[in-house]
């Protein structure tokens, strides 16, 4: 049987001379993979369509394992992704977490909407240390972490200079500090913008400036988290950090 399904390129992987296992994130049943045969070659259909990040219809036979692609209909390359190195390593990072956080076959369009969405940001220029940590942020449910982000985790203020406490899972007020002495100290800028990211639809984000030291606190919360929590170590995350280096230095 042949399925349709509106989805994304997250990974592909060439297998032969001439073929790909390309998988796909869809709207209609998340994470899925199909063996496209010769989209190696320049003049197959498939070989434009099957490039990562690509937005688009696939036809895919079998609804079990690993299916075979029949056809595929363009609908957006984001081909400045693939452009620009930078681009590319954001997008890559972004892709690797949502496949290494999700199964096969656990439909969610939420989180199909949210990468889509994530992922023409990127394309459009939106800045994307902001733009990739709002999707860490709401990655954190998907992989069934919920730190505290409304209140004081220890005490329940909501009005207060906040941190972060690993320890806690969550923000902890200044009155609590105490209950962690190796909480992560966070500017109150910060804290907002970590909340908003958690909360907020991906879709109304609009021009937005953040400090390069506002920048830093909360790539630095985000990563301390995500190593303490998520139990995933990522290539792709070290080789953006690594990217993010070089770029200070040029």
């Amino acid at each position: 049987m042949v399925e349709k399904y509106e989805g994304i390129v997250i990974r592909s992987t060439d297998y032969g001379e001439s073929n790909k296992i390309v998988t796909i994130f869809t709207r209609e049943a998340g994470k899925i993979a199909g063996m496209a045969r010769g989209a190696k070659k320049t003049n197959s259909r498939l070989a434009s369509p099957t490039q990562l990040f690509t937005y688009g219809y696939f036809m895919i036979q079998g609804n079990r394992g690993l299916g075979t692609m029949q056809q595929a209909e363009l609908i957006t390359s984001l081909r400045a992704i693939r452009e620009d190195i930078f681009k590319t390593a954001y997008a890559t990072y972004i892709a690797d977490l949502l496949d290494k956080g999700t199964g096969e076959r656990e439909r969610n369009p939420f989180l199909f909407e949210l990468l889509l969405q994530t992922l023409q940001y990127i394309n459009e220029d939106y800045d994307p240390d902001i733009v990739t940590n709002i999707f860490e942020m709401k990655m954190l449910n998907v992989l069934g972490l919920y730190p505290e982000m409304n209140q004081c985790t220890v005490c329940g203020s909501t009005e207060a200079q906040f941190g972060l406490s690993i320890k806690e899972n969550g923000l902890i007020c200044h009155q609590c500090f105490e209950k962690d002495p190796h909480f992560f100290p966070l500017s109150q800028n910060a804290v907002k913008l970590l909340r908003l990211f958690y909360f907020f639809d991906i879709h109304r984000l609009g021009s937005i400036s953040v400090k390069p030291e506002t920048k830093k606190e909360l790539k630095d919360a985000i990563s301390l988290y995500y190593d303490e929590y998520s139990g995933l170590q990522l290539k792709s995350k070290r080789f953006l950090d690594q990217l993010d280096k070089l770029k200070g230095q040029i």
